[in-house]
């Protein structure tokens, strides 16, 4: 090849590279789709591997504005760089570099990183990272791991947020397969722990926030409802989908999820098993905000940052006595009902479809 010619190869790739993200970034403004939308929809529909959102935040978003303002003089005002690029680049948020851009990236601690979480601190804030894709769900080894680092950081840490290291999902739930593995006296010990933990959330002087992404399904949800806070970013969804596998929540979702919306429209959630988008999330009272994709990381540290200053005695008795009242009873009689049901056989029935991809046939047995 001919050096003229790998000139004009790499000036043509520039240009498309450039002028996607351009385009793509006059969606976003003008909210036809969402963040996550139109990268997934780049990457499955046009084939472009990373999709642009994250191409720019690997390469640096700063360096992606200085290509933008020479191509613009160079090529003309159909390069002329977004508003939302120059905002970003303005607020310090870089990209990968700088662990914040189009879509937020883990920095963890030195000795932050385990199998399925990532552990970040700032200042009196810490981050959990949900890591293990594609789904983040709840294995026993994540119980575990989530257990360990609350103890960590219970009254330590003034406030905790929960995120997803990627943009497909928060949590999807708990992990079934591995459940099922899992012996009665192991399943206790697990269910014990997750219950244990949860508990622990609403009762300490650590504040905690979901900054919920995605999918929060089943013990996504129910996590994210032991939390003090939920900010959801714009495609978030959440769901109690577990009556579909013929058996119902077990982490606390009969119990809070009526407490955070009412009891009509939980007990519709949790027999019929359909999710709602963060929309009608933020009308029911189960999220406090919900924001563009793309600022739902900001917007958490912001909340972060004001409740870190806040009095943590007075916040440790404004939460216990807010949790008052029957949610203890609630919770046992919620876990002597999961471990009946799981033994069910619709319950088999339920998880064996599930796990071979077909459609249930319960019995009531």
């Amino acid at each position: 090849m001919s050096t003229a010619t790998s000139d004009a190869t790499s000036t043509l790739v520039e240009r498309l590279s450039l002028k996607t993200l351009v385009e793509s970034c006059l969606v976003l403004e003008d909210g036809i789709a969402s963040l996550k939308d139109i990268e997934i929809g780049m990457m499955a529909g046009a084939g472009i591997l990373p999709g642009p959102f994250t191409r720019a935040d690997e390469q640096g978003l700063d360096d992606v504005l200085a290509a933008l303002e020479r191509a613009e003089q160079e090529w003309g005002p159909g390069y002329a760089p977004p508003k939302i690029l120059k905002r970003l680049v303005a607020q310090g948020r870089l990209g990968k570099k700088s662990g914040q851009g189009f879509f937020p990236y883990p920095q963890p601690d030195p000795d932050g990183s385990k199998e399925t979480i990532l552990f970040e601190t700032r200042g009196d804030v810490g981050i959990c990272w949900f890591n293990r894709p594609p789904a983040n769900a709840l294995a026993p080894e994540v119980i575990r791991e989530l257990a360990d680092l609350w103890k960590r950081v219970d009254g330590r840490l003034r406030v905790l947020i929960f995120a997803s290291s990627n943009i497909f999902t928060f949590c999807a739930g708990a992990d079934i397969k591995a459940f099922t593995k899992a012996d009665p006296a192991e399943g206790k010990e697990i269910s014990d722990s997750g219950h244990a933990l949860f508990r622990g959330m609403e009762e300490s002087s650590t504040m905690t926030i979901a900054a919920v992404n995605s999918i929060a399904f089943g013990g996504g949800n129910e996590l994210a409802m032991s939390c003090d806070f939920r900010i959801a970013a714009e495609s978030a969804t959440f769901g109690q989908p577990e009556i579909n596998l013929g058996i119902i929540p077990g982490f606390g979702g009969t119990q809070r999820l009526p407490r955070l919306i009412g009891e009509g429209k939980a007990l519709e959630m949790n027999l019929v098993g359909n999710p709602i988008g963060a929309g009608e999330a933020l009308e029911l009272g189960l999220v406090n905000q919900v924001v563009p994709d793309h600022e739902l990381f900001d917007t958490s540290l912001s909340w972060a940052r004001k409740l870190a200053q806040q009095a943590p005695l007075a916040a440790q008795k404004i939460k216990q006595i807010s949790a008052m009242g029957e949610l203890s009873d609630g919770i046992e009689a919620e876990k002597q009902a999961f471990a009946e049901v799981f033994q069910t056989e619709d319950a088999k029935e339920g998880i064996g479809a599930f796990l071979g991809k077909r459609s249930p046939k319960f019995q009531g047995k």
